[in-house]
């Protein structure tokens, strides 16, 4: 059977259970359309987390970014992991005792205001839709190599599966869909680890495989891989060479990001209790543990196959010619993801780094006139079966965990844009009389309209899918972030100040992103100023969402302070959120 013909079933299979599950759990209210209907037991709820958690850029995108950066960007791992956390400690359990279906509307009842209600809708589909975009380029991607259409069919295709049982199912549906989306993208992404590793370093676990021997060389595998890196001019994979600043800022945008993230939120009110809530949390981070753990050796040993397949007698040798290049690289052309420029005429493959002065003179004297190979980071995951020469049911079991982890999470997301505007902008603002079926049909028809626009916004994605996400993240953290914190654990903090705090945050942070990526004309400017030299205080796009989350609470703090307090009941609501019932008897106060 050739490789085509067993990803089309592989895949197709997989897109017949998803489809099968959502109509055998169809959402018949809007309280299964929202929530599930609160009974969702917490293992389920913890694999269905993790698989709407772990997207495209976890999937696809995270360890090419790990293996073509190195050791800085970690901070993918750092952030993501600790925001959750952080998130599972300090907000889901409090949201949950609250007891509604959305993060709009917690801020619209706890800052007493429908503006403030309609404020955090604008900032929930403002970061969802972004986060969107990178879900629907992982499943663009996926389509384009393994069924071998166009990036664009990919997408249109993914829109149509999403379309059919997100807004056949609402979270009912979806939540069940994830569970097994979780099981396919975690299989698919373990076994070819276990292959590589195996090849590599003799050891079963990719995890143990990271610091083991090379045993082609004889040396630690990350030492080899340092070598051979420094060999090419590139920076040691394992040594920290960016503004520590920025990392720092970069990791904790991600992290507060990640709390803040209204999909994985509403995951929290969908069990039957506040408990429930903690052990969804505990378990989702031990469904997560089993993919994270495994990502940087995955990046790491694509890494050293790729080089070893360029240079396969070391980077002192000569080159790969290009005429005997192997099929995964004649595959990956095909989609215009992988590119070959013969800037010197040799017929041969130089990949190296071209913007190192210092080795300007070594490629000089090997004849070499700039990198030649272009390598687009969200492929390196779904090439590497192929790169290994592994079978090819493991390439298509790849290809169908790929498209699992973009649709598990762009289901989510969508769902929480639809609750959004069907919960908390028509029923909560524009028509509180609606009746429970016309809110249903509304809700069903908001996701396909959500659908629509971001299989749009994905035909021309900002960047590398967990670059896109990592912007979504910032403008999370800038504005949801901070007045869910403040609306749980600080009394003080009123109508006036959520409102000024999170358009401050928003605001700012929406327009840092637009200048500094490019994206805004600047008067009296030759050219847009979408580097790091630009940027203020070295402070990348993707990291000023830290930046956004400070501003946020500065402004609510002292727009609160300068204003009056919120009502007693108010604040008597706050106290019960926080502090468990009988807590006075249990501590004598």
């Amino acid at each position: 059977m050739d490789q085509f013909t067993l990803n089309l079933i592989v895949v197709g299979a997989t897109f017949a259970l998803y489809i099968g599950i959502a109509i055998w759990a169809r959402a018949g209210t809007t309280a299964e359309f929202y929530a599930a209907g609160q009974g969702v037991h917490p293992v389920t709820n913890g694999m269905a987390t993790a698989a709407d958690w772990m997207s495209a850029a976890s999937f696809i995108s995270m360890a090419g970014l790990i293996a073509f950066t190195g050791y800085d960007n970690s901070s993918f791992l750092m952030g993501w992991t600790g925001g959750y956390v952080l998130l599972a400690m300090l907000l889901a359990p409090y949201l949950r005792k609250f007891g509604k279906f959305t993060v709009p509307e917690f801020i619209g009842d706890r800052f007493y205001s429908p503006t403030a209600r309609l404020v955090a809708v604008i900032c929930l589909i403002v970061a969802s839709v972004t986060y969107v975009i990178g879900q629907m380029t992982g499943v663009g991607v996926t389509f384009a190599r393994f069924l071998e259409v166009s990036n664009d069919t990919g997408l249109y295709i993914g829109a149509v599966i999403v379309f059919a049982y997100a807004v056949l199912g609402g979270m009912k549906g979806i939540t069940y869909t994830q569970v097994a989306q979780y099981v396919v993208l975690i299989v698919a992404y373990t076994i070819p680890a276990i292959f590589i590793s195996l090849q590599l370093t003799g050891n079963v676990l990719p995890q143990m495989g990271l610091f083991g021997t090379h045993e082609a060389s004889g040396l630690p595998l990350l030492t080899k891989l340092d070598q051979v890196l420094t060999d090419l001019g590139f920076n040691s994979y394992t040594g920290h060479h960016t503004n520590t600043l920025n990392l720092v800022l970069f990791t904790l945008s991600l992290m507060i990001g990640t709390a803040g993230l209204p999909h994985v939120i509403v995951r929290f009110f969908t069990v039957p209790r506040v408990s429930d809530a903690r052990w969804s949390a505990g378990w989702a981070l031990v469904f997560i543990a089993l993919l994270y753990t495994v990502a940087p050796a995955v990046g790491a040993m694509a890494r050293l196959n790729i080089i070893d397949t360029i240079y396969p007698n070391g980077p002192q040798a000569e080159s790969l010619l290009y005429e005997e290049r192997p099929d995964w690289m004649k595959n990956w052309e095909q989609t215009g993801l992988l590119k070959f420029e013969d800037k010197n005429g040799d017929g041969r493959i130089q990949s190296y780094n071209a913007g190192n002065e210092a080795f300007a003179a070594t490629a000089a004297e090997r004849g070499w006139a700039g990198d030649e190979l272009s390598i687009n980071r969200d492929i390196l995951v779904l090439a590497n079966p192929e790169i290994a020469r592994l079978p090819g049911w493991v390439i298509a079991i790849v290809a169908a965990g790929g498209l699992a982890a973009a649709l598990s999470t762009a289901a989510g997301l969508l769902l929480a844009i639809s609750s959004a505007i069907s919960h908390d902008l028509i029923k909560g603002t524009l028509n509180p009389d609606i009746s429970e079926a016309g809110e249903l049909l509304a809700a069903r028809i908001s996701m396909a309209g959500a659908i629509a626009v971001a299989t749009y916004l994905g035909l021309n994605p900002p960047g590398f899918a967990a670059q896109t996400v990592a912007l979504a993240f910032g403008l999370a953290a800038a504005s949801i972030f901070p007045a869910l914190m403040m609306g749980i654990f600080m009394k003080r903090i009123n109508d006036k100040g959520a409102i000024a705090g999170m358009l401050a945050g928003l605001i700012f942070t929406l327009v840092y992103i637009f200048v500094y990526k490019g994206w805004l004309f600047i008067p009296g400017t030759n050219q847009l100023p979408d580097n790091a030299a630009n940027w203020i205080f070295g402070i990348s796009p993707l990291s000023i969402g830290s930046i956004g989350a400070l501003l946020n609470f500065a402004v609510a703090y002292f727009v609160s302070n300068a204003t009056e307090e919120p009502p007693q009941e108010i604040q008597d609501l706050v106290e019960s959120i926080r502090i468990p019932r009988g807590a006075g008897q249990a501590t004598g106060h």
